[in-house]
C-alpha cells in the first residue's frame, strides 16, 4: 500500500502526541503525518495546502467547530479523502450521522491501536469501518429514548448539550440570550408568540434549567450562542 498521507484535526495535545508516535511506530501501515490542527475553523484551507491528503483523522468535539457539521464540507471539497472519525462519543445517533454525513469509518479513543490500525486499513480500500463497540442503531431503543429526555448530568460538556437543540431552538435561545422577550423573538423568526413559548420550554427541559436566569446563564457557559 502506497503512503497515507494523513492530518490530524483534535484540540487535546496529548492525545495527538500519542497518536503521532502510535501510527508511527507501526510496520503494518506506512502512514505520513502532514499536519495536526486543534480545530476545524479553517480546514478546508488547511488540506489545501498539500497536493494530496488520503487520510483525515477527526474528533467530533472541535473548538468551536463541530466535527459532525464538517464532514458535509470536507467531503464537497476533497471527494476521494477518506475521513475516520476519531472521537470518545459512544452514542449511536452519531455514528449514524457522522456515516451519513460522509464520513468512512468511526473508532473511539478507548479503542485499541489494533482496532484505529484495522479501521485505518478499511477505510483506505474503500470499505466502511465501525469499531467494536459501537452501533448505528439502538441496542435498547426504550431505555435510549428515555436517556435523550434528560440530561444525563450537569457535567455534560459543550458538543452534548448543543447536540440536544434543534436548529430551531438553538436560534430561539440565541436571541433568549440576547434578553428578547416571546414578542420579539416570533416577530424577528416569523413564529408565533405560542410556538416560541412552546420552543423555551422545550429547550429548558432538554438543558435541566427551571428559569430564563439559569438559561442564559448555561448557555454563555458552554459556549451554546454566539454574539
Amino acid at each position: 500500500m502506497p503512503t497515507i498521507k494523513t492530518v490530524i484535526v483534535d484540540p487535546q495535545l496529548m492525545f495527538v502526541q500519542g497518536l503521532k508516535c502510535s501510527l508511527q511506530a507501526q510496520k503494518e501501515l506506512d502512514l505520513e503525518i502532514l499536519a495536526s490542527l486543534t480545530d476545524g475553523g479553517n480546514i478546508r484551507q488547511e488540506l489545501s495546502k498539500f497536493t494530496h491528503v488520503d487520510l483525515l483523522i477527526i474528533e467530533l468535539n472541535l473548538n468551536g467547530e463541530d466535527g459532525l457539521e464538517l464532514i458535509p464540507l470536507v467531503r464537497k471539497y476533497f471527494q476521494d479523502l477518506k475521513i475516520l472519525i476519531c472521537t470518545s462519543y459512544d452514542d449511536y445517533r452519531y455514528v449514524k450521522e457522522a456515516l451519513i454525513n460522509g464520513a468512512d469509518g468511526y473508532i473511539l479513543k478507548s479503542n485499541s491501536v489494533e482496532d484505529l490500525l484495522q479501521g485505518i486499513s478499511d477505510v483506505m480500500e474503500n470499505k466502511r469501518y465501525i469499531a467494536p463497540g459501537l452501533h448505528i442503531t439502538p441496542p435498547n431503543k426504550k431505555k435510549l429514548d428515555k436517556k435523550s429526555v434528560e440530561p444525563k448530568s450537569r457535567f455534560e460538556d459543550r458538543f452534548i448539550i448543543k447536540r440536544k437543540l434543534t436548529k430551531r431552538e438553538h436560534e430561539v435561545l440565541s436571541l433568549i440570550a440576547q434578553a428578547k422577550n416571546n414578542k420579539e423573538i416570533a416577530e424577528q423568526l416569523f413564529i408565533s408568540d405560542q410556538t416560541v413559548c412552546v420552543h423555551r420550554k422545550n429547550i429548558m427541559r432538554k438543558l435541566g434549567v427551571r428559569n430564563t436566569v439559569n438559561l442564559i446563564k448555561m448557555a454563555l457557559e458552554h459556549q451554546l450562542v454566539q454574539y
